[in-house]
């Protein structure tokens, strides 16, 4: 395990193990991670499953600030000296950009956009991992989300107004095996 990625996984461990519904998903998308990182070079391998173990970092207690968990994770990675592609993946995954307009939230322009092949390799590492970390459909972890906030919620929203994109993305990667 390269460095990056311990690290990736210690701190992630330490903010989320207290949730453990939450640390669940995070192992099963790390290792999902681990398992398609052999689709691109070292670095961006490394660096495709350390945002994997840290992309839900903004949940944690301890890091919300905006209670916007993209933001929040992508920021506080970014504070603790985690390179620019975790942080940038971190900060537009699963759709973030559409929920951060739905929810009126500003903040994501100060983060570069990732390589779409990336991103969409951690869009399909997170909509195929249910929150108990086991193995889904991307459409059954849609319906999931969308059970669980109802139709007033802004995630709900953007949900519905990014599906066909999301849906997308995991069929790239899918396409990929």
């Amino acid at each position: 395990m390269s460095e990056l990625i311990e690290r990736a996984r210690q701190v992630a461990e330490s903010r989320l193990s207290g949730l453990t519904r939450r640390w669940e998903h995070v192992r099963g998308v790390a290792a999902s991670a681990e398992r398609i990182r052999g689709h691109f070079d070292e670095f961006t391998g490394d660096h495709l499953v350390a945002a994997a173990w840290t992309h839900d970092i903004g949940y944690a207690p301890s890091v919300r600030v905006t209670g916007f968990h993209p933001l929040d994770g992508a920021r506080f990675l970014r504070h603790r000296g985690f390179p620019e592609l975790v942080v940038s993946l971190v900060a537009f995954h699963s759709g973030a950009i559409i929920e951060a307009q739905v929810r009126g939230v500003q903040g994501l322009t100060e983060f570069a956009d990732p390589d779409r092949e990336v991103l969409d390799a951690l869009t399909f590492c997170d909509l195929t991992t249910g929150p108990d970390g086991s193995v889904v459909s991307a459409a059954a972890r849609l319906e999931e989300v969308l059970q669980r906030y109802g139709p007033d919620d802004p995630v709900h929203q953007a949900i519905d107004m990014s599906r066909d994109d999301l849906l997308a993305a995991v069929g790239r990667v899918q396409s990929w095996q």
